[in-house]
């Protein structure tokens, strides 16, 4: 394998996951935390990782581990604690932030919007979209000039589908028309602060989407069609009007005026022309596939079935198969070329404890690491432009409705103490960092000494 210098290697968090509350405005997820039932465990991002406070011991963490680069959110209701105008502190902090992680060698990769937006803002309304767009320009005014990497939406998809359909993230809205519509204007959204960055130069705006690969049960013309029509729904319905330069696809126009029973009436003249032609490159977060079989078509023609037979796993149940990101990047830069790739997430939930001597012994995690960095790198070989891997986690956090219980993180945390200690695939990965991408032979546990 061959990483091209520059390579950003990485890790990400965001800003609600691990900053606690401390002087932050009221999130929609603030309010959907007190939901009675709404979180697993009954938590909140109210203290989490205490890493508003504690940010230059997670600057320490990440110069441990060799990273060459971080992402990190700005939190939106901190900037913007009542929707409109900017908390200066709030950017004062973030600036500190922001020359700390350079003075230590370490690009920022800034998100934008990682879901916790200001209580009063909901996507289903077109004015969030000039909400985001000042909320873009406050920061961008104060940032752009040292920030090259920026993330303006994280997973429009589940937005959409967790925030607005289904009603198991914040705001807890459960309507299917609501939710299509919240979706278009997190992509206006992007269109919006895209503009906004791209007025400073040397910034690269783009998006990162959820990305599964969808491959058919069987195959069967049914099973086809369904993995056909999942990929739409879950993959297509953003990319293409991002990248494919023709707005949204035809296919799941037509579903969705079949499954709404209207036209897209929230789909202006121009918003397509808005959206488009605006990414410097595309982020990916990339956890596994999904298995696809036919249904009966209301509202869906397809079902996630799953693999058959007995495959690897994480802890939270979802297949690990690294060759499906491989295809996936390969796939992509074929279908949009000379737009740079970069995995913006990658990770599993796996929850290895301290064990007797107080080291946290992830093996399953360290193997995780190697498969999916050789299959970025096998992706590069065969002509993929990625141009980083960043890791999700950095450190155990908040984990949205799933609470506490889920840890992605290669830095294990102590929630009642916020105690951080390095897990063995943190140290791994530092191995493989100071290696280029090569990764080392899997050592034996005493060896991460």
């Amino acid at each position: 394998m061959s990483f091209p210098d520059g390579f950003l290697w990485g890790a990400g968090t965001s800003a609600y996951q691990i900053e606690g509350h401390h002087g932050r405005g009221e999130s929609v997820w603030d309010e959907f935390c007190r939901r009675p039932g709404a979180i697993e465990g009954g938590g909140d991002g109210s203290r989490a990782c205490d890493s508003y406070l504690r940010w230059r011991e997670d600057i320490e963490l990440i110069k441990e581990l060799g990273l060459r680069a971080y992402r990190f959110s700005t939190g939106w209701s901190r900037v913007m604690p009542g929707g409109d105008r900017p908390d200066p502190k709030a950017l004062d902090h973030y600036e500190r932030f922001v020359d700390a992680l350079l003075e230590a060698g370490v690009e920022p990769v800034l998100t934008l919007n990682h879901w916790d937006m200001p209580a009063g803002l909901t996507w289903a309304e077109r004015s969030s979209v000039n909400a985001f767009r000042t909320y873009a320009e406050a920061v961008a005014g104060r940032l752009a000039d040292r920030v090259t990497w920026w993330i303006t939406q994280n997973e429009p998809w589940i937005i959409a589908l967790l925030g607005y359909q289904l009603g198991l993230h914040a705001p807890g809205v459960a309507d299917l028309g609501t939710a299509v519509k919240a979706g278009h204007h997190v992509l206006l959204g992007h269109g919006a602060a895209a503009d906004v960055l791209h007025a400073h130069p040397g910034t690269k705006a783009g998006a990162a989407l959820s990305l599964f690969p969808c491959d058919p049960a069987t195959d069967s013309e049914e099973d086809r069609a369904a993995a056909i029509g999942s990929d739409g729904y879950v993959n297509r319905w953003y990319l293409d009007p991002l990248l494919g330069g023709s707005g949204y696809p035809a296919d799941m126009r037509e579903h969705w005026e079949r499954a709404l029973g209207h036209g897209l009436d929230f789909v202006h003249d121009g918003d397509e022309a808005a959206i488009g032609g605006r990414s410097d490159f595309l982020g990916i977060n990339y956890y596994t596939r999904r298995v696809m079989a036919a249904a009966p078509p209301a509202p869906f023609p397809w079902k996630v079935v799953g693999p058959s037979g007995d495959v690897a796993r994480t802890d939270e149940g979802w297949e690990i198969n690294p060759g499906a990101l491989r295809d996936l990047l390969i796939g992509l830069s074929r279908r949009f070329p000379g737009t740079p790739l970069m995995i913006t997430e990658n990770g599993g939930v796996f929850g290895d404890g301290p064990t007797h001597d107080g080291q946290i012994h992830d093996n399953r995690r360290v193997a995780y690491l190697r498969d999916h960095v050789e299959a970025v790198g096998a992706a590069i070989d065969a002509g993929a432009d990625v141009r980083g891997y960043l890791h999700w986690s950095l450190m155990d956090n908040f984990e949205w409705a799933l609470g506490y219980r889920p840890r992605f993180g290669l830095v294990h945390v102590d929630y009642a103490s916020g105690a951080r200690t390095v897990k063995d695939s943190g140290r791994y990965y530092a191995r493989l960092i100071a290696g280029g991408g090569t990764a080392p032979a899997l050592p034996r546990i005493e060896a991460f000494g």
